[in-house]
Parts: C-alpha cells; structure tokens; sequence
C-alpha cells in the first residue's frame, strides 16, 4: 500500500464518531505531502499503530511507552514507509516480541490526531496515526523492547482503569466489541 491507495483507503473511510470523522480530510491532505511519512516533517506525519486483540476478544496488548510514560497500543513513525499497515505490524513485532500475528480485516481500523509534547530537542508535534485491528496467540510469550517500562494483555474491563479517560483508547475498545470486528 503506498500513498495512493492509503489515500483511497481514506477516502473510502466511514467511522459513527464524530471526533475521528472530523480528522479525516486532514488525512487526505497529508497524503500528497512528499515529506509526511518523515519524522522530520516537524508540524506532524503519519505513524502507524496496532490495535492488538486475542482470538477471544477478551484482551488488548498495551505498553507502557519509555518516553510517554503512558499505557498505549503499540506502534510508531512511518520513516519513509508508506504502507501504515506495513508500519504497523513492523512496530508491533519488534514492541512485543509476537509472531502470531494477523490483520483481521481488510483496511483501517481507526485513524487519530494527537499532540506529541516536546522532548528534549523534538520540538512538540502531530501524529496522524493510522490504526489496523491485529489479532495475535495471548499465550505467546511478550519480549519488551527498549521503547517500552512495560507490556501486558489487559482485559477490556480493565482499560479505562489503566488508561485513564483517553478518547482514543476507548473509542478503539468500543468499535472492537462492534459486529463488524467480532469473533
């Protein structure tokens, strides 16, 4: 998937919440910037992100981000490559250690706009993340690499208490309990 299709795949996209269908033209946008899959495009770029499940849709694999210091899914930036789902399954892999794992469908799963604050000499930015529903064995055994204090499968009963209220956390946990997505 390059530039083009992600760009149809946006086009195409259709979400019920109103904050994630707001963000989609910036999206589009995006996609005809030559620098917007570089981490070095300062007023933000596109990363994309795993939104890991188990088979029984009871569990999602979160981290504990080094630099964040928040429970998050797993993921991170494009650095030149344009397929997100590429990026997504690249970044997960080497985050958890999985090798179980599968996209479950057949396009995005979600996309959010959020602010990175300012670290050291990074000044603060935007991700444009775009998300993909992977599904991977719970049993399998969890490597932590060094962008993370900590992972763990966290039932969906537990998230909003580790997490805390994060729209985009939540959002991500309620469309994973819709038809659309299940078993």
């Amino acid at each position: 998937m390059d530039r083009k299709l992600l760009r149809q795949s946006l086009e195409n996209y259709r979400t019920p919440f109103e904050e994630e269908a707001s963000f989609i033209d910036e999206f589009i946008d995006l996609t005809h910037d030559d620098s917007a899959f570089l981490r070095s495009r300062l007023e933000g770029h596109f990363t994309g992100s795993a939104w890991i499940v188990n088979k029984g849709r009871t569990h999602t694999l979160l981290t504990l981000h080094r630099k964040l210091n928040r429970w998050l899914q797993l993921g991170g930036h494009a650095d030149g490559v344009e397929n997100l789902l590429e990026v997504a399954m690249m970044e997960a892999r080497e985050e958890s250690g999985l090798m179980s794992l599968r996209i479950v469908g057949n396009g995005i799963f979600d996309i959010d706009k959020h602010i990175i604050p300012q670290k050291g000499d990074i000044a603060e930015h935007f991700h444009y993340d775009v998300r993909y529903l992977i599904e991977a064995e719970i049993n399998e055994p969890l490597v932590i690499s060094n962008e993370s204090k900590d992972l763990a499968w966290v039932s969906f009963e537990s998230v909003e208490d580790l997490v805390g209220y994060n729209p985009s956390i939540l959002r991500m946990l309620e469309k994973t309990s819709r038809s659309e997505y299940a078993l």
